[in-house]
């Protein structure tokens, strides 16, 4: 690699970006023999500003600036974490943007009632969960997508929603390999869309777990009970077990038994009661019985992904940074 390239790479990193990213970001076509042409020069910045949210003029002797900087509101965040912020904006908000550029449009989500979207959802299918919520965001235009690669060295965060001209995006950041949980986590970003709370090209980032987080916030409140409902049809349900004590088994197989009878997906139940009954540790333990062959979620996500993006809209080189973002290796 050439001084000037390499040069880059360390501006970058020092930038607060990971090398992971950097990597995505890097153009496949770059290459030392490259480097001696000016105008290959001038592309490899462009084409790296773009993807990473970066001001062109950073990529050339001056200090890197986010272009999206001061754009977010982060919940839950802590203090350590500022430095890391314009890093994290900028990438945020250009990544949603590559993706609502590639996704269909459609009517969006903003003013969409949680009773309203789980009748829609009910319509279909016999019980609200990810495949249905995922599937519901692409007929109404908003992409959902399983960030596989970070642009900081630590993956801090849980899910991002980014507005851009007036269209909105789920980035779902945590790995997990239970469908339910995920699925309380996009049902918690989309009440956040659906309420209005993410303004225009803003990005809202919930760096903790929607689900376990001990909310002071009223939006993020709102946001649980938007949530709550579309999965349970109740904003404040009080689901309970009628026993004192029970084990994973128990409340496994009561789940199973009684969430299709009430139109609820099993492993949402199950959550439901380990919160409401404090028995968290339970309900997680009642998951492996309820989804018996665990999967990352993410593979599931981004498979509907693929299946409706449009890389054809975006330049060759940002749709190659997004598939590997996505974690399509093999195009």
């Amino acid at each position: 690699m050439t001084d000037s390239a390499s040069k880059l790479r360390q501006d970058l990193r020092a930038a607060g970006l990971s090398s992971a990213i950097i990597d995505a970001a890097w153009p496949a076509w770059w290459s030392d023999a490259a480097a001696s042409s000016t105008s290959a020069q001038v592309e490899l910045r462009l084409s790296l500003a773009r993807n990473l949210g970066i001001a062109p003029k950073a990529l050339i002797g001056e200090k890197v600036d986010f272009v999206w900087h001061d754009r977010a509101r982060f919940k839950h965040l802590k203090a350590s974490e500022t430095s890391e912020l314009g890093a994290l904006d900028s990438f945020g908000t250009s990544m949603a943007g590559s993706l609502i550029q590639a996704a269909r449009d459609g009517p969006g989500l903003v003013g969409l009632s949680a009773a309203n979207l789980r009748s829609i959802l009910l319509t279909e299918s016999s019980a609200v969960d990810l495949p249905s919520l995922i599937t519901a965001c692409w007929a109404l235009g908003v992409p959902v997508a399983h960030l596989k690669i970070w642009p900081l060295d630590r993956k801090a965060m849980h899910a991002m929603v980014a507005s851009r001209d007036d269209r909105h995006a789920i980035l779902l950041v945590r790995e997990t390999s239970f469908l339910s949980p995920m699925a309380f986590t996009l049902a918690h970003e989309i009440g956040h869309i659906a309420l209005g709370h993410v303004r225009s090209d803003e990005l809202l980032v919930d760096a903790e777990d929607p689900g376990a987080a001990v909310e002071d916030d009223e939006e993020e409140r709102a946001a649980d009970r938007y949530a709550l409902e579309v999965l349970l049809g109740e904003p404040d349900p009080d689901i309970r077990l009628n026993l004192d004590t029970f084990n994973h088994a128990m409340l496994a197989e009561a789940v199973k038994r009684q969430g299709p009878e009430m139109g609820i997906d099993p492993g949402a139940l199950a959550l439901a009661v380990g919160y409401r009954q404090n028995a968290w540790p339970v309900a997680m333990a009642a998951l492996k019985l309820i989804q018996t062959e665990p999967a990352p979620v993410s593979d599931l996500v981004n498979a509907v992904a693929r299946s409706q993006l449009s890389f054809e809209s975006l330049g060759s080189d940002n749709a190659s940074f997004v598939k590997r973002i996505l974690g399509f290796d093999d195009e």
